[in-house]
């Protein structure tokens, strides 16, 4: 039987990353008899321009299809004037919420190559290996009530904008439960990170993550305030194994970690639901000033692939071999722009990409 697997472009630089992750499928195809079926589809700013909706009927229904979805980026200055409600994000937000992709997972694997690559020292980040994993569907982002109203203060009616950071037990108890889960397959620690001491939500959080912890004996359960473990991301990186946290917190965390690796252009991420059909993307979003140069990173869309490989559809004998493969396009001196020292060439997307097929 075939896997089925989704292909969704985006915008900006995501069809040049997104060509280079499917030129991999396409080796691996080819080469360890890989059994696939691709089928394609349109979200963000390009389903707006093709259907005036970020997430047509269609996709959706091409993505309750599939085994796992690998998606480029979305976004752009082309569509920010548009209303809220159907710019290109929320046709993110809505696959996430429709297929129940709850668990974000971000790895921050600095590999060694690329340890000059970080504003931080090398010493610091050599040898890193962290896995933040954030709660995807609930949190301020999805709170309800939100808006931009007018109310009276003062005497004086004025605008206000508000949003709702809310959870609910089963929210939290589900996303400690999978962080405790693939703690388990590594070295069994987790930091939880909240903001008790000053939000309702937070304290909360806390309460049920003692709770969940006692079902997990063997994992040891730490917890941080949300300012704190941004500080420690980047004073001491390699004190943590397993980072859990809500959705506001998770997006700030992730992207620290995303310099952590030398380039957010090196960072992937899966969005899993319970039963492990996932989302894949890499995190460094559609880069609209680059689109277009060929000078984008594909490594963060084939690390995505490779994590679709190993999470989704449980073919750790074909992730690690793409993992490998970019590991020595690295070790082989290749960098693209972003991750390139000061008169280092630097590779075109397609070339990067090419190193990668070669090694495969």
């Amino acid at each position: 039987m075939n896997y089925r697997l989704l292909i969704l472009p985006g915008d900006g630089i995501g069809p040049e990353v997104v060509a280079e992750a499917t030129k991999v499928i396409a080796t691996l195809q080819r080469k360890h008899n890989f059994p696939v079926e691709l089928a394609h589809g349109l979200i963000g700013g390009a389903a707006i321009d093709a259907h005036g909706s970020p997430l047509p009927d269609e996709t959706l229904a091409k993505a309750r299809n599939s085994d796992a979805i690998l998606m480029g980026a979305v976004g752009g200055p082309k569509w920010d004037t548009l209303p809220r409600e159907i710019r290109p994000e929320r046709g993110l937000l809505k696959i996430r919420s429709e297929l129940g992709l709850y668990a974000n997972l971000r790895p921050c694997l600095c590999f060694d190559e690329l340890a000059e690559a970080s504003t931080l020292k090398a010493e610091v980040l050599r040898g890193l290996d962290l896995l933040i994993v954030r709660e995807l569907t609930g949190g301020i982002y999805y709170g309800q009530p939100r808006g931009i109203a007018t109310e009276v203060i003062n005497g004086v009616g004025v605008r206000v904008g508000f949003n709702t950071e809310r959870y609910s037990e089963p929210e939290i108890e589900r996303i400690l439960h999978s962080a405790f889960i693939y703690a388990r397959l590594r070295r069994r620690e987790v930091c939880s990170v909240d903001k008790a001491n000053v939000l309702e939500s937070s304290q909360l959080w806390r309460e049920v993550a003692e709770r969940v912890h006692k079902t997990y004996p063997d994992v040891k359960l730490s917890h941080l305030y949300v300012d704190n473990a941004a500080m420690q991301l980047v004073r001491a990186p390699k004190q943590f194994d397993v980072i859990v946290t809500g959705n506001l917190f998770g997006d700030i965390l992730s992207d620290i970690g995303a310099q952590l690796t030398g380039s957010i252009g090196m960072l992937p991420s899966a969005s899993l639901d319970a039963t492990g059909r996932g989302l894949y993307e890499p995190v460094h979003g559609s880069a609209p000033d680059i689109a277009g140069k060929h000078i984008a990173n594909p490594l963060a869309t084939i690390l995505s692939l490779a994590m679709l490989l190993r999470y989704s559809l449980k073919r750790p004998d074909l992730a690690d071999p793409v993992e490998t493969a970019v590991k020595g396009a690295l070790a082989a001196g290749l960098r693209t722009k972003d991750i390139a020292r000061p008169g280092e060439r630097a590779a075109s997307t397609s070339e990067m990409g090419n190193a990668v097929i070669e090694r495969l």
